[in-house]
């Protein structure tokens, strides 16, 4: 079945928010602080709030700190001033979550980067800065080899072509692959993300790649998936791939499968770039999750006792089986 999306009545939002666990989404920007973005964070929080989300993440990027690495959007910005507007997205976030909390249930993370090692000892002394400032981090990587595999088609191509291959990796495609599950391993290990961001991003324009025919790349991805549940993370089931031309979102069914096999726990995000994203695709989803056999949906939500990373988030399974919860039925 194939649901559209649809907006959901202010009545809805009213009657069902201050108990109900849907929608949720914990990964999200906005153009006030992301130059690829649009729109105000307010203007996302209340797009939210109009759809009748009960959770929704406020997770901007982490400032880069190298000029070479700084977007074409970007050029007019030094990284001293991506610093600062970081500072102030947790100043304007934590306003929002005070603000609209009788509505909804804001929650203030940041989604990490690893470009070079200048990136990790950077954001360890961004989360001390600002501890209790951070709620959760979603562990995303968005380069290989120094490379970005997001930006355009031509720049990822650049960045497969960048890795030599060796003995192990007798292909590009398992070199890639492999050197992009080793940096997530690697931001894994040393943050303990609670939410693994876009999981499979590593085949964003190319996603009928079945990375299971690169054994070396699969053995890589089991090991983090592995090793993320360990630790307890959530795996988020993002929808932003289906406005990238991919026919699922991330992660792909074969990595969903993987990922459901070692008994790892899924999130929804729709990683909205703008008040126009919010919930986008969402009617999708379902299908999707029951063709996998997906039974079980969980979410963040504040915790008295930190967790072992130091932060005061917790993963909470629905109370309810997803499927069945009211919000779906907004999109028949």
């Amino acid at each position: 079945m194939i649901f559209a999306l649809s907006f959901l009545p202010s009545l809805f939002v009213a009657c069902c928010l201050p108990s109900s666990q849907m929608p949720h989404s914990h990964h999200s920007h906005s153009g006030q602080f992301c130059k690829h973005a649009v729109g105000s964070l307010e203007e996302v929080v209340l797009e939210a709030i109009r759809q009748g989300f009960a959770v929704y993440g406020l997770t901007e990027h982490v400032p880069r700190y190298r000029t070479v690495d700084l977007y074409p959007e970007e050029a007019s910005l030094s990284p001293e001033e991506l610093v600062t507007q970081f500072h102030n997205f947790l100043i304007e976030a934590h306003r929002l979550k005070l603000l609209y909390a009788p509505r909804i249930r804001l929650l203030v993370g940041l989604e990490t980067d690893y470009i070079t090692p200048v990136d990790l000892d950077q954001l360890q002394e961004l989360l001390e800065r600002h501890r209790g400032r951070v709620d959760y981090l979603v562990g995303s990587v968005h380069h290989v080899n120094t490379i970005p595999i997001d930006f355009d088609l031509a720049t990822f191509q650049k960045a497969v072509e960048s890795i030599d291959c060796t003995v192990e990796h007798t292909t590009k495609d398992g070199a890639f692959l492999s050197a992009y599950f080793d940096a997530q391993y690697e931001l894994l290990q040393r943050f303990h993300p609670e939410v693994i961001g876009h999981f499979d991003l590593c085949r964003l324009y190319n996603p009928s790649l079945q990375i299971s025919k690169c054994p070396e790349a699969w053995e890589r991805a089991e090991r983090n998936i592995v090793f993320a549940i360990t630790y307890g993370a959530l795996f988020e089931v993002n929808a932003s791939a289906l406005r990238k031309n991919w026919s699922t979102p991330y992660p792909g069914e074969d990595v969903l499968q993987l990922i459901l096999r070692h008994g790892g726990r899924l999130a929804l995000s729709d990683d909205s770039h703008g008040p126009h994203a919010v919930g986008l695709n969402y009617g999708r989803l379902p299908e999707y999750l029951q063709r996998a056999g997906v039974n079980e949906l969980w979410f963040l939500e504040h915790s008295e006792t930190p967790n072992e990373a130091g932060r005061n988030i917790r993963a909470t399974k629905m109370d309810q089986p997803w499927a069945t919860h009211s919000f779906w039925a907004h999109f028949l």
